[in-house]
């Protein structure tokens, strides 16, 4: 016997199987779009993420270099305010009814007069304050009590006494001011 023709065997790929096994190719590309549609997503998410991150930390750096330049000068106003004082305590030693029998005297006092407001023009300038809290009550953020007074003539925790003003740079405190405070009797 003449050995018969054997039909030749499917090819393993074989498109009308494969679409049989795997089912519609429109229900596969409908899927694959729907992925990436998804993944195009996540993606634009992540990407407008890290933009509103970039420029919370680029608005975050700003306003630091800001704070920096507008309260960089603070360790020289400390000093700065020493010299206020050292001539206000100068004009304090003289009074005015003092100066008026002694013209050298007078000069000397005007002098420091003058100095004194011209440190102060120039400190109002860069907006420094002063800070004189008598008749306010305490505010531990501003004062620092050295010591209390018995008295009945003020409420409790009011400044009553004021012996070294206070200062401050925009909001910052460059020294508090020392205060003595009201205590009932």
């Amino acid at each position: 016997m003449q050995d018969e023709p054997q039909p030749a065997p499917a090819p393993e790929n074989d498109p009308a199987q494969n679409e049989a096994a795997e089912g519609d190719p429109i229900d596969r590309l409908t899927k694959i779009i729907a992925d990436l549609e998804a993944e195009k997503q996540q993606l634009r998410e992540q990407a407008l993420r890290a933009m509103a991150e970039a420029e919370n930390t680029r608005r975050r750096v700003e306003r630091e270099r800001a704070d920096a330049v507008k309260y960089a000068a603070i360790p020289v106003l400390r000093d700065v305010v020493r010299a206020a004082d050292n001539l206000a305590r100068a004009l304090a030693a003289v009074p005015a009814e003092a100066a008026e029998g002694n013209e050298q005297l007078k000069t000397l006092r005007d002098g420091v007069a003058l100095t004194e407001r011209e440190l102060l023009a120039a400190l109002q300038r860069h907006h420094v304050q002063k800070i004189e809290p008598l008749g306010q009550p305490l505010d531990p953020n501003l004062h620092e009590a050295m010591f209390e007074v018995p008295t009945n003539e003020q409420p409790p925790g009011t400044v009553v006494q004021l012996l070294e003003a206070g200062w401050k740079q925009y909001d910052r405190l460059i020294r508090p001011a020392r205060v003595g405070v009201a205590k009932a009797v």
